[in-house]
């Protein structure tokens, strides 16, 4: 939500009147004042305060624009959020495709888990060939490892990945845990076990 206000707040129609309206007033301020004083010193005396009222009126429109049309950029820019499904296909054999979660605002629908596992992996370790044993998310806190699927692609795994594994039957996937440091992981089973087809 926070996306959609930078948006609209960009080129602010209400904001750029109203800097027009006070620099229109400040205009007329200046000319009854130069009228007032018969004497130009003194008329430049008066002056003075209203220009640098001005000035600050000018300054603030200017910081205004740049500021929204910053955040405009930055919400344009953010990246997306991604998974990676590792799915069993029709010939049996695991697969990996990219995911990129749906959100509603900043946040997805409530997801119903039924537990979370904190696990520690030692590096150089691996688990060959199998399923996972149901469907649940797997994401990585800090450590490097990867997961094989069929014909050899290989999905790299570092911290904040996240795995959603669905490959529960067929062949399955290897995983293997990389580097010099224990890959530290959050596994969290779904309540929902529905295995949904690939997106193809």
């Amino acid at each position: 939500m926070g996306e959609s206000r930078s948006i609209r707040s960009r080129g602010d129609p209400a904001m750029t009147v109203q800097c027009i309206t006070t620099l229109y007033s400040c205009r007329g301020l200046l000319c009854r004042i130069d009228s007032f004083h018969p004497n130009k010193e003194d008329a430049m005396r008066s002056i003075t305060r209203p220009l640098v009222f001005v000035s600050l009126v000018v300054s603030f429109c200017l910081m205004w624009m740049a500021h929204t049309d910053r955040d405009v950029v930055v919400a344009q820019t953010r990246k997306p959020i991604v998974m990676t499904r590792i799915y069993t296909g029709p010939d049996g054999l695991s697969h990996a495709e990219e995911v990129e979660m749906k959100l509603t605002g900043n946040a997805t629908e409530m997801i119903k888990a039924t537990g979370v596992e904190f696990s520690r992996r030692a590096p150089g370790g691996s688990n060959e060939w199998h399923t996972g044993p149901r469907r649940q998310f797997v994401i990585t806190l800090s450590g490097q490892g990867e997961i094989e699927v069929a014909g050899g692609k290989k999905v790299a795994v570092g911290p904040g990945h996240i795995n959603l594994i669905e490959d529960t039957t067929g062949k399955g996937h290897i995983t293997r845990n990389l580097g010099s440091e224990d890959r530290i992981a959050i596994t969290i089973p779904l309540a929902d076990q529905t295995v949904e087809p690939a997106r193809r």
